[in-house]
């Protein structure tokens, strides 16, 4: 453990379980993943969608358990990077910490994205189109965050609860109705395994698992928590909980409402690619649709903001370190905000969703939603492979540095199956590869999403020679990446 210096101290025990928790919640952008990410699942699991997410729910609670083992004792800006560090060593810990400088600061961009998407989407419906109209959305979405992100961890964590309250309220607002509406056709068959035995929910998980990502991003708020060994803990398990159940209660309301025999062949691409402004429209006319979008643009500023939030302290405790440039390390003397890692992250946003939103204009899906899943892609891959390391880190933190505490049901068990179940997302977003055991043939990725595996993995090899280039001018600062910070 260290103290850091005053001018490179974040704000201490600014935020309670309320705030931390919602950081995790609203980074999984609840309504974002029911309206577009669990609705790749239905292609696959069809009437057993319910069942995938209940599927789902477990490998995440598998991971979420091994982090909160590991944030009990290592509090610290730095979250996953600093567990990996403690547990795998100094190699693994930088190469978790450079897959997490690429995976976090897209995310803000990818919900720039949405929010411009689905705010072109709502200015049409009332006669302003054009070709510039996301553009518009994406920088109101941005400025936004900024401002948040900025003025300090009490208003963006605490916007995080507001928001996240909005998207969750309706998304639970309108299951309610489907499912009152369903009548007769409700029915507990959905988590049951059909005809076809497991294999589609399996294959369903895959997609649904990406949905859960996020619950981690309570972690990086470890040094403005309260009592952050066990807030941070109780926050990613809850998170993944309270989501994991958010989920399975809007696929049951969806699939019992549409009908279980045509959610594999017709839910994705009903009503042009929307098929909950559809439904919502069926049960509460005239203002179900709106809800719906107004749900997706609140969850994308909150996802934005969450994602935001997690960067830049991440990148403000590397540069405190000394292994970014120093003046990342340094906090607002108001705000106790790490500004300069906050304009860093906007400045990247920005740029980000413009360049990729102009270079996609001519996909299929548009430039605005093929920026959305171009980066998802990549988020998909980052994050399955550092919960992996994370999972394995967990074992090597308590087989050593805490060995005894050391218990072999939570700390090789639960860690171990945490790894199983997240091996078949992995592949999943890979693309063009068998599942093993499940013997799942996953289509090869199509244009441009193909370049994502080979950009992401030129990103890591790059992190490679990074590592050994930083140790050879500074071992003792690639040593202190581990570190983690007194409540001091």
């Amino acid at each position: 453990m260290t103290t850091a210096r005053p001018d490179e101290q974040l704000e201490r025990g600014a935020i309670g379980l309320t705030e931390v928790l919602f950081q995790s919640i609203t980074h999984m952008a609840p309504a974002v993943a029911v309206a577009l990410s669990i609705g790749a699942a239905t292609s696959f699991a069809g009437g057993n969608t319910p069942l995938a997410v209940v599927f789902a729910l477990v490998a995440a609670l598998l991971t979420a358990y091994s982090l909160g083992e590991l944030a009990r004792h290592l509090p610290s800006a730095g979250g996953m990077y600093t567990y990996v560090s403690n547990g795998l060593g100094s190699f693994a810990g930088w190469l978790m910490a450079w897959a997490f400088l690429l995976a976090e600061p897209i995310v803000p961009p990818a919900l720039f994205a949405s929010f411009g998407l689905y705010g072109s989407i709502m200015l049409a419906s009332v006669g302003i189109e054009g070709d510039i109209a996301w553009i518009i959305g994406a920088l109101i979405c941005a400025a936004i965050v900024w401002f948040l992100t900025f003025r300090g961890v009490t208003y963006s964590t605490r916007a995080g609860v507001i928001l996240g309250l909005i998207e969750i309220g309706i998304f639970l607002l309108i299951p309610f109705l489907l499912i009152v509406n369903a009548g007769d056709r409700n029915t507990a068959s959905v988590f049951l395994p059909g005809s076809e035995g497991v294999l589609p929910a399996l294959t369903g998980m895959v997609f649904s698992l990406l949905a859960f990502v996020g619950f981690e991003a309570a972690a990086p708020l470890g040094e403005e928590a309260r009592d952050p060994k066990r807030t941070i803990r109780q926050a990613v398990l809850l998170s993944a909980v309270l989501v994991g159940l958010f989920y399975a209660f809007n696929y049951y309301a969806a699939t019992v409402f549409f009908g279980p025999d045509r959610m594999a062949g017709e839910f994705y691409t009903f009503n042009n690619g929307d098929p909950w402004g559809a439904m919502a429209e069926q049960v509460l006319p005239g203002i179900g649709g709106f809800l719906v979008i107004f749900a997706i643009l609140n969850s994308s500023v909150a996802n934005a903001n969450s994602g935001a939030t997690a960067s830049t302290r991440a990148i403000f405790s590397l540069g405190r370190q000394r292994i970014l440039p120093a003046a990342l390390g340094k906090v607002h003397p108001t705000y106790r905000t790490p500004a300069n890692a906050v304009h860093l992250q906007a400045i990247i946003g920005v740029v980000l969703v413009l360049v990729l939103g102009l270079a996609f204009a001519n996909d299929d899906y548009g430039g605005p939603l093929a920026t959305y899943v171009f980066i998802g892609y990549a988020l998909g891959l980052l994050f399955a492979g550092m919960y992996i390391a994370l999972n394995v880190a967990t074992i090597g933190y308590y087989l050593t540095t805490r060995r005894d505490e050391f218990n072999p049901i939570k700390h090789i068990v639960i860690p171990v199956l945490g790894v199983i179940a997240l091996i078949p997302a992995f592949l999943g977003v890979l693309g063009g590869l068998t599942i093993p055991v499940l013997n799942v043939e996953l289509p090869p990725l199509r244009e441009p999403f193909s370049y994502v595996p080979p950009l992401v993995g030129l990103w890591m090899v790059i992190g490679i020679v990074l590592y050994f280039v930083l140790r050879a001018r500074d071992a003792a600062a690639m040593d202190r990446i581990g570190e983690a910070v007194t409540e001091g």
